[in-house]
């Protein structure tokens, strides 16, 4: 008999499902050119890490800038909240299994002190770091004049799932087009995943677009409201939405992948499925500097009556400069990330990252299919 047609199915991929094919000419590592910019500014490096408070804080944020990299403050985490954020990311380590769901619940139930956004901006600031900030759609009103008069320099609004146009009951919603003329500083907007979001997005003047939805290791999105996308899938799509923006309007706005990235092989393949940058979480949470003791949880955690996020244990693996470049002391692709890059770039004739957006990939077997399987495993030859 004919089955009904319902509805149309395409296959989507994720970091474990492709490779990146070596390239025809090859080029040394140390003369890739790695830079990243938002609007007027640039980093050396085109890593980012997360606003989740276990990753960043403003020692974190300093010593990331200092890196050439970026970090991002999370203003309505601990450090908004409370006077001292370390006696409460303590007791969040401490905790058990059992009760560290509501105990996040508890402790993001405190409200936002406001005097504490700019003495936080104003502590990163003074080394002469770059101070980026993340809020919420809902409270991005409320928090985003208090970032920009504190002179922070990059303000990125998120959730897991922002729009360029939200239906709520509110006569007024967040419009992007005025939250540009009303804050004096570059707007990164995040998470999409899909061509037609990130296009949408990008039309409203905003600075950058933040792209992933589920594959964080401590994001349990896909497992609670199945949604998401995997996140080659992801940055393709919304890569082809920043070429044609640009071909547009001759505005090239960057795309930021946000998620899901362990290794980095993970972070390669980002970048040649078509990201300017990278957003890591967990892996610059195993840094010695990062705040969470060794922990990593999610911003959706807390949600007082639907928690999207899980406290994971990741340990601690060393500085965060061994992480970024080395030298490494895993064999795991955890460190050195940043000479992971531009090798990758080396092998396939890359010199910038846009021409890394250009290397071919395929679609390949999962890894422990290809005599990986003793290492995965842990066995030792």
């Amino acid at each position: 008999m004919t089955v009904p047609h319902y509805k149309d199915l395409r296959r989507s991929y994720g970091f474990d499902e492709i490779a990146i094919v070596p390239g025809d000419v090859t080029a040394n590592p140390d003369q890739t050119n790695i830079e990243f910019k938002i609007a007027n500014y640039t980093f050396p490096i085109p890593i980012i890490a997360s606003a989740m408070d276990a990753v960043t804080d403003v020692s974190m944020a300093i010593t990331m800038s200092q890196f050439g990299g970026l970090a991002v403050l999370h203003l309505e985490g601990v450090q908004t909240r409370y006077e001292n954020p370390e006696e409460i990311l303590s007791t969040i380590s401490q905790a058990s299994d059992i009760e560290i769901t509501s105990l996040l619940q508890k402790v993001y139930s405190q409200p936002i002190r406001e005097p504490l956004i700019g003495d936080r901006i104003k502590a990163i600031k003074e080394t002469g770091a770059t101070c980026a900030v993340s809020v919420t759609p809902a409270n991005t009103k409320r928090l985003a004049p208090i970032a920009a008069e504190a002179k922070a320099d990059i303000l990125m609004v998120q959730s897991t799932v922002t729009s360029a146009r939200h239906i709520s009951k509110s006569t007024r919603g967040l419009i992007f087009s005025e939250l540009r003329q009303l804050v004096p500083m570059p707007v990164v907007v995040g998470n999409c995943v899909s061509y037609s979001a990130c296009l949408e997005l990008m039309k409203t003047g905003i600075s950058g677009v933040l792209v992933g939805v589920g594959p964080g290791a401590a994001c349990t999105t896909r497992q609670v409201l199945g949604v998401g996308v995997p996140q080659i899938t992801a940055t393709m799509d919304c890569a082809a939405a920043r070429d044609d923006y640009f071909r547009q309007s001759g505005h090239y706005i960057p795309i930021i992948t946000d998620g899901g990235m362990s290794n980095g092989g993970d972070l390669c393949k980002a970048f040649a499925s078509g990201a300017d940058a990278v957003m890591l979480g967990s892996p610059f949470a195993r840094a010695e500097e990062a705040p969470g003791h060794g922990y990593h949880w999610g911003m959706s955690q807390q949600h007082p009556a639907l928690p999207r996020g899980t406290r994971i244990h990741v340990g601690t693996s060393g500085s965060l400069k061994q992480i970024l470049f080395g030298p490494t002391s895993v064999t795991d692709g955890s460190q050195n990330l940043v000479g992971a890059l531009r090798t990758a770039m080396g092998i396939c004739g890359a010199l910038t990252i846009k021409e890394m957006h250009k290397a071919e990939v395929i679609i390949a077997p999962a890894i422990t299919t290809e005599g990986k399987s003793w290492q995965m495993t842990g066995h030792s030859a």
